[in-house]
């Protein structure tokens, strides 16, 4: 039977996974990694790092078959974290600085160069997406501006995934929704670079791939000289895949308008499909990894999620108890919170950790706990950021729903966050829907590896729904908590403009240090 590998390249870790045409597992694997801040809102990473993982991940998975089984894989796909800038390199594909990723808020002075200069309202309907420092294209232009020697030697920008398959196969290639990720330099509706936008931010098309594919299509075929050394094939067709947002959505089983999905990582990334060309203000559009050229993925989100939960682990529990694993840690963290109310004994928790994205969109946006008294304890504290997160993934969810845009009462939750269960139970007290999860707890690398073998023409996109995913319902709303929690929605929705003035000048202080 022929067999699928999938890559996931994550923020803080790659994925791997080996699968039948059927959809079985036949092995996995993951290696993790950090990311590198070198300064207040700098988030970066050099693709070393996710070349060493993905070759690691390979030689793991690969460990666990038989010669036999190595012989029949048919296709590898590369799902990726959102790469921002992309990598810079030189005309030797020699990596030339870090990637920009998507954490990174630099790049605010050039975010308001194109809002003076071009205008929101010109980029929104060549792109149909916003400005603001998240996106990619503002990132470019501050490598342009502010590393020139960097920029002078710069070949192509590729983000994570093009520059991995270019290690696999020698062949340079960027997936539609890895391109209109990028925002404002690619015409959405044309599926193609915009050389008008390009042209007045004074970036030459031929620093970006000139071969823009499919994710399922072919981008090359593994070098002779990495056969033996990865184990693979001889020749192995590379599929370029995409978005990690994208590509776990699609694992999620989103064929079809109306499902949506909510994946909680390092961020939490909420979206659905549709075919219209109305662009939700405040969402992010781009292709969708499946039948991309009819329909586009919206999505928007937080962008600390896991992030946070991370960041209140290692600052509140993790000096205390230093002999404890990572799993034994959020055990404990998660019955402390779960022994206390909803609402977390009326405290609230502005999740803008690294300011934010949708439907805020402030970089200079931060976190806060308002309501804190001396009745509050850990539990309460890390209570309110797991509740902090599912208001911003009810608020980006508001913003996606309209008349023209039904949306089904069921809510799938995929990520690293789903292990939780009261983290669900939460989610669906907030949003008033059902919770499902994967039960194979795979996502991304799997919908990779679905990839490949419909790319191969050897699966149909329907066997998603077939055997290689199985949902599990895990919350459903509590009557009890509802009115609660929508009160407690309520006051989210309007602290923000409050603070935000307040926000702002304290950052600036900060800056003056």
């Amino acid at each position: 039977m022929s067999h699928f590998l999938g890559i996931d390249i994550g923020t803080q870790s790659t994925k791997a996974v080996l699968v039948d045409a059927s959809g079985k597992l036949r092995s996995s694997a993951s290696q993790s990694y950090q990311v590198d801040r070198p300064a207040p809102l700098h988030a970066e990473q050099w693709p070393e790092v996710w070349w060493q993982a993905v070759r690691h991940c390979i030689s793991t998975c690969l460990a666990e078959i038989d010669e036999e089984t190595r012989a029949d894989i048919r296709g590898l796909c590369i799902s990726s974290l959102y790469g921002g800038s992309g990598i810079p390199v030189d005309a030797d594909m020699q990596p030339l600085h870090p990637c920009l990723i998507w954490q990174d808020r630099r790049a605010e002075a050039e975010a308001e160069w194109v809002r003076q200069h071009i205008g929101l309202d010109r980029l929104q309907a060549i792109t149909g997406n916003g400005i603001d420092s998240y996106y990619g294209f503002t990132k470019i232009l501050w490598l342009q501006r502010h590393r020139p020697d960097v920029w002078a030697r710069t070949r192509y920008l590729l983000p994570p995934n093009s520059y991995i398959a270019w290690c696999l196969t020698g062949e340079v290639a960027i997936d539609h929704s890895s391109a209109g990720n990028i925002g404002g330099i690619y015409a959405i509706h044309a599926r193609t670079w915009s050389q008008e936008l390009l042209d007045a931010m004074d970036i030459p098309v031929d620093k970006l791939p000139g071969r823009l594919i499919d994710s399922t299509a072919v981008a090359g075929h593994l070098q002779a000289e990495l056969t033996d050394a990865l184990g693979l094939p001889e020749g192995l067709p590379i599929h370029i895949g995409g978005v990690d947002a994208a590509i776990a959505t699609f694992a999620a089983g989103v064929t079809r308008p109306g499902q949506h999905v909510a994946m909680l990582g390092t961020s939490m990334c909420w979206g659905y499909i549709d075919d219209s060309d109305q662009a939700p203000q405040g969402l992010v559009s781009f292709p969708y990894v499946l039948d991309g050229r009819r329909y586009l993925y919206r999505f928007g989100g937080a962008l600390t999620a896991g992030g946070a939960v991370s960041w209140f682990r290692d600052r509140f529990y993790r000096p205390d108890h230093p002999e404890l694993s990572e799993a034994e840690l959020h055990q404990r963290m998660e019955a402390e919170a779960a022994a206390t109310p909803p609402t977390a004994a009326g405290l609230l928790f502005l999740p803008y950790l690294m300011g934010e994205r949708s439907p805020v969109w402030d970089a200079h946006a931060s976190a806060a706990f308002v309501g804190l008294g001396l009745q509050h304890g850990r539990g309460h504290l890390y209570r309110a950021v797991l509740e902090g997160v599912a208001m911003a993934l009810r608020h980006n969810i508001d913003a996606g729903t309209g008349p023209g845009n039904p949306l089904d009462e069921r809510l799938i939750v995929v990520g690293g966050g789903a292990h939780s269960d009261l983290w669900m139970q939460i989610i669906a007290d907030v949003t008033q829907r059902d919770v499902y999860t994967i039960e194979q707890q795979v996502e991304a690398a799997l919908g990779a590896a679905l990839l490949a073998g419909i790319g191969a023409g050897e699966v149909s996109a329907e066997a998603i729904h077939g055997g290689w995913i199985h949902l599990q319902r895990r919350a459903s709303p509590q009557a009890a908590h509802a009115s609660r929690y929508q009160a407690l929605f309520e006051l989210y929705r309007e602290l923000y403009p409050v603070v935000r003035p307040l926000q702002h000048r304290l950052q600036k202080l900060g800056r003056a240090d």
